[in-house]
């Protein structure tokens, strides 16, 4: 998610104080400030630093990659350069965005890592890390790092990877059974005809798949508490809209969770999240949740033979009891972690509103339809000027012949 600026929420005094601070901290750092000019000495010190141990780490050099480590750090350093001889790199880097002196010849640095994984990555994969860094006789030396407040952990932190390769699929697991990543690779690959078939815009036709060992570990890999993930298979990380070149995505299994599903099911989740990967440069904030997990579950579902009473069964139920639903699902309606029947209910209303669309309109209809939405300048407004656009009809009369239709298929 983007930081929040000076919007028109925040108080004035806010934003004023925000501004002067700004200018202080400019005229402080500018040409005339030798302090300014020493911290960006410093910055520029450790951005070459940095640069190093990035191409050392690439170049599998260990002596190299050795020299920018202070020695009480360099067994954990070495411990993930040798996780990483595991992992198909092909770019690796480091953004310095803030320099902090925290002591004589101390400094806590904060960066963007950036990575890339050979044959998969357009784009960069990106977490905000915290790197620990100590002075000795006019050079600077690692003395830790490790993800910024809030931020994921990575799977090479987890323990050792290892790594498959399928025909479009690349799978990561740690603490995992060779033969599960082999079958989650083999489900991946048959994603993607299916993924490619149901959504005909270009996009990368590969996917990546982190395997952690645990639930807890997978809530690492996200930078939140396992628990909020609970009964949830997988789930597919990335930045809407970023376009072709925005950050990476990656589908995280949940081992718990998928490894409880029939054959089936896991195929259903991996092409599911797939769908996402997809999608990814054509979904923004101006899309609601209803239509990215509804579109997910129709790609997933389409040719699969499954009625609509197996596939949304507590849907099924609630219309079959008179409970018909009055409103389309919320975005509230996908929240993690409260009344499972209640979410299952939620996802299997985004599926059908999309199978509606797709059995009236028209399977091209229904991709169009993603995509005006997605390329709204923002969320009010899109739904209704794409239904207007391309389907030529209104949100009261979709509402209508969705809950018409969900009492023709479920009842």
């Amino acid at each position: 998610m983007a930081g929040q600026g000076c919007g028109a929420r925040q108080p004035a005094v806010a934003c004023l104080l925000a501004l002067l601070l700004t200018l202080t901290a400019l005229a402080g750092c500018s040409a005339g400030g030798p302090g300014g000019q020493a911290a960006a000495v410093v910055s520029r010190e450790i951005q070459t630093l940095l640069d190093g141990h990035a191409r050392a780490l690439l170049d599998r050099d260990e002596p190299a990659f050795r020299a920018a480590l202070d020695p009480a750090y360099a067994p954990t350093a070495l411990t993930e350069f040798r996780r990483l001889g595991q992992v198909p790199l092909d770019d690796w880097r480091y953004r310095v965005t803030g320099v902090e002196r925290t002591g004589e010849g101390r400094a806590t640095v904060r960066a963007e890592l950036g990575y890339r994984l050979t044959d998969h990555d357009i784009g960069f994969a990106t977490s905000d890390r915290v790197l620990d860094l100590a002075e000795r006789d006019g050079h600077w030396y690692m003395t830790g790092d490790r993800p910024a407040e809030g931020a994921p952990r990575q799977l090479w932190e987890q323990g050792d990877v290892r790594t498959v390769r399928g025909s479009r699929s690349l799978v990561l697991g740690v603490g995992q059974d060779p033969q599960r990543l082999q079958e989650i690779a083999a489900a991946a690959d048959r994603a993607i005809p299916v993924v490619s078939e149901a959504w005909p815009s270009a996009w990368a036709d590969a996917v990546v798949v982190l395997v952690p060992g645990s639930l807890d570990a997978m809530g690492g890999l996200l930078g939140a508490p396992g628990s909020s993930y609970r009964g949830i298979a997988a789930v597919t990380t990335g930045e809407t809209a970023g376009g072709p070149d925005g950050p990476a995505d990656r589908v995280i299994v949940n081992p718990e969770a998928y490894g409880a599903l029939g054959d089936f099911g896991r195929q259903l989740v991996l092409t599911h999240e797939t769908v996402h990967v997809a999608t990814r440069a054509h979904t923004s904030g101006s899309t609601p949740v209803w239509l990215s997990e509804g579109f997910a579950d129709w790609a997933a579902y389409r040719g699969t033979g499954r009625t609509p009473v197996q596939a949304a069964p507590e849907l099924a139920r609630a219309v079959q009891a008179g409970e018909l639903p009055s409103r389309l699902p919320e975005d509230a309606d996908f929240g993690f972690g409260g009344d499972a029947d209640a979410l299952a209910r939620a996802y299997e209303g985004g599926w059908l509103a999309c199978a509606l669309i797709a059995e009236r309109w028209g399977e091209k209809e229904l991709t169009e339809f993603y995509r005006a939405v997605g390329a709204h300048p923002g969320r009010d407004g899109a739904v209704e000027k794409a239904l207007q656009e391309v389907l030529d009809t209104t949100p009261e009369e979709f509402t209508v012949a969705w809950r018409t239709y969900l009492g023709e298929r479920l009842g």
